[in-house]
């Protein structure tokens, strides 16, 4: 998780750099049950309206918490599927505070209504994140069912009334980010506290649908638009929050944006970035399923780590002997492509493995949803020419014709000997035109 507003802080009021704290445990998403009201598009979990067998019952959900609280788990995340369709959710809810825990729920908002808001606000939740994904038409459509929007909205208001800490949960693709700029209103409008932005990642249906990926231009744009808002919010004073998630190149995009517009702050949010340190998947972001499994994070449920039925939580997440969560805590990460090569590989490190794996069928292959150019991530013409010849264009993805097969061009193609005489050329045109590109 990106935390823009943190960001903004540091750029209009800098602190000292001090030592880095690492939280004492991982965050933990628990999808608590995999059944949902809803069927989304972009649903990592691929839920639907049906029971899902082998689904930890209260008691063993209770004696995992015991183990998780003696790991030092700082944050639990109650998510789904729907959580609130599990029935034992409050009991599960309570025990949580009980022990300490920061508690979160994640919910698509429209089963809270009249009958069990009052329950809702008994809990104590930290946070509670609703997810919409467009104004009316275009988020039903995403949600796949008419009224969803509606029925969100006034859970959302029920919460807020109830001065629970409320968040807009956004994820982007090409059908929903024109109406970024009006869900910003929305917020605005509704009093909501926090913004989260999701990029889209590929796993369960988001992996089915990835087609629908946004051009990495429209990306950028999405991300200037989130820091000027943020920005003017800091300085407004509002106690607003603004966070991304899926994709760490956005520390990266915010350093730039910081040089253009505040230079005499960009060696100390470069340090602040590099503090952060980015993808923490498998360090510092855990994940567990409906039935037991830990996933690296929530975005891994095809590759499990092991059952919490069979062994402690803390023994499977401490085990290196696994290849993913080896490479995972690595430090660094052994990443290649641009990612390997790039100047700021300590700010992101190296993005999400999840996406790189679905589309390279490597886990350490470059994330291609990096969004900045060549020349913005210090990668030089002259170091790709030794690696690159025309006649073996796959040693260089980004600055050949064709491109490879999981990107795609919004504007008609042309013959490579039109567009690079020589390497020189092609790897500058690469450079320019890669954030015209999209994942497929």
């Amino acid at each position: 998780m990106f935390r823009i507003t943190q960001f903004m802080q540091e750029v209009l009021d800098p602190k000292p750099l001090g030592p880095k704290r690492n939280p004492p445990g991982p965050v933990v998403i628990w999808n608590l049950i995999r059944r949902c009201n809803l069927t989304c598009k972009h649903c990592y979990a691929i839920s639907a309206d049906k029971d899902f067998p082998n689904e930890l019952d209260t008691n063993q959900v209770f004696e995992v918490m015991d183990n998780l609280k003696q790991f030092r788990v700082p944050v639990l995340i109650l998510s789904g599927g729907e959580p609130l369709m599990r029935p034992d959710i409050f009991e599960i809810a309570h025990r949580a505070k009980a022990r300490g825990f920061y508690t979160a729920l994640s919910t698509n908002g429209t089963l809270i209504d009249e009958a069990n808001i009052d329950r809702i606000a008994e809990v104590g939740f930290d946070y509670l994140g609703i997810s919409i994904d467009g104004i009316e038409q275009t988020h039903d459509k995403f949600r796949r069912k008419e009224g969803s929007y509606q029925a969100s909205m006034h859970g959302l208001r029920l919460c807020r009334d109830r001065d629970i800490k409320v968040g807009l949960r956004f994820t982007m693709t090409q059908d929903n980010a024109p109406e970024l700029p009006q869900l910003l209103e929305l917020m605005d409008r509704e009093r909501v506290d926090k913004f989260y932005f999701s990029h889209l990642n590929y796993a369960g249906r988001g992996n089915k649908n990835r087609e629908t990926d946004v051009f990495l231009q429209t990306t950028r744009w999405a991300m200037e638009l989130l820091f000027e808002r943020a920005l003017a919010d800091v300085q407004a004073g509002k106690h607003t929050e603004f966070v991304t998630g899926n994709n760490d190149a956005d520390g990266v995009f915010l350093l730039h944006w910081v040089a253009q517009h505040y230079p005499q702050q960009a060696a100390h949010i470069r340090a602040k970035l590099a503090q952060w340190g980015g993808n923490s998947s498998g360090v510092n972001i855990s994940n567990i399923d409906n039935q037991g499994n830990v996933h690296p994070d929530t975005m891994w449920w095809h590759y499990n780590l092991g059952n919490v039925k069979e062994r402690p939580f803390s023994d499977i997440w401490q085990d290196t002997s696994d290849p993913i969560m080896a490479g995972l805590k690595a430090s660094p990460r052994k990443v290649g492509g641009r990612c390997g090569e790039c100047a700021y590989f300590d700010i992101c490190g190296g993005n999400t493995r999840v996406r790189a794996l679905q589309l390279s069928n490597d886990a350490w292959a470059e994330d291609p949803a990096c969004y900045l150019t060549d020349d913005e991530i210090g990668i030089t013409q002259q170091a790709h020419a030794e690696k690159l010849t025309v006649s073996s264009p796959h040693l260089y993805p980004w600055s050949c014709w064709p491109l490879p097969p999981h990107w795609s061009w919004p504007t008609p193609r042309h013959s490579i000997n039109s567009i690079a005489p020589n390497v020189t050329a092609l790897t500058g045109w690469a450079s320019w035109a890669r954030p015209y590109c999209r994942k497929t």
